[in-house]
């Protein structure tokens, strides 16, 4: 079944955050990437979790070139006793070629806090990493607003700048983030009822803020409780026109700019 959104379709939006090479998609993985090419997502940047699935990831780059945007880095819920050989992959793939970002790279406490320390240790040493690139860091924090905030207040500076991925915290949280020159990462959570920043985004610019949907996790309403994918984009960038009572066609254009600021500042 194909999802109609046909107005959306003369818009041209940037998923920022899509895991389009995992076992999810696999059965149909080219069905939806040409579901969101027709839905006017012009180019999907893929966050990194761990060594296993680079392979995946080149290999998707190779079939779509111009349209998947790779970012190399190892996910907090993947610091494991193996931390040291996973930090060397990043390390050697960052020296080897060029990527978009160093991400998805932080701090997560939601599943175990038994690698806090690690978490730490590896997501300050990777942020160093994007600096010296010049390079953007992608953010994934949960239940770890502090300590994550700790790690950036030890590198902040005008060379730091990214994205804070999936974006869940108050307007605190989201004022000091853009502080560190991070722009908000925007998805599904948009549109849940108890997805509260909701209430408060439009106290912040717009220009702080990037579209993304963490395909294939984290659907928006009316599809919440499914699998993800980056055509349901325009529902968030519909749910965020409302939020900040402008038309969709503002939304797409200041999203999509700030995407290209992010990831591309010399344009």
């Amino acid at each position: 079944m194909r999802h109609q959104f046909p107005y959306f379709c003369r818009m041209q939006i940037i998923d920022t955050h899509t895991h389009l090479y995992v076992e999810e998609f696999d059965t149909d993985r080219d069905h939806v990437i040409t579901r969101a090419l027709s839905e006017g997502v012009e180019a999907f940047y893929l966050p990194s979790i761990d060594s296993s699935y680079t392979d995946r990831m080149y290999a998707l780059e190779a079939a779509y070139p111009g349209k998947i945007h790779l970012m190399m880095g190892l996910h907090p819920t993947h610091v494991k006793e193996d931390m040291e050989e996973e930090l060397a992959h990043v390390k050697n793939s960052l020296d080897a070629r060029s990527f978009s970002a160093v991400g998805e790279i932080g701090i997560d406490l939601y599943w175990e806090k038994r690698f806090l320390k690690q978490q730490q240790d590896a997501f300050d040493r990777q942020i160093k990493w994007a600096k010296s690139k010049q390079l953007p860091i992608v953010i994934h924090c949960r239940d770890a607003f502090e300590e994550v905030f700790e790690v950036l207040e030890s590198n902040k500076g005008g060379d730091l700048r990214g994205i804070f991925h999936c974006f869940t915290g108050t307007l605190s949280d989201a004022q000091r983030a853009i502080g560190y020159n991070l722009k908000l990462g925007i998805g599904g959570v948009v549109t849940f009822k108890n997805g509260k920043i909701d209430q408060f985004l439009n106290e912040l610019p717009l220009e702080s803020m990037v579209l993304e949907t963490d395909a294939p996790y984290l659907a928006p309403v009316p599809y919440r409780g499914k699998r993800n994918e980056s055509a349901y984009l325009p529902l968030i960038a519909s749910r965020l026109a409302e939020v900040y009572q402008c038309d969709i066609d503002t939304i797409a254009k200041q999203t999509t700019k700030n995407a290209r600021m992010v990831f591309d500042p010399q344009g």
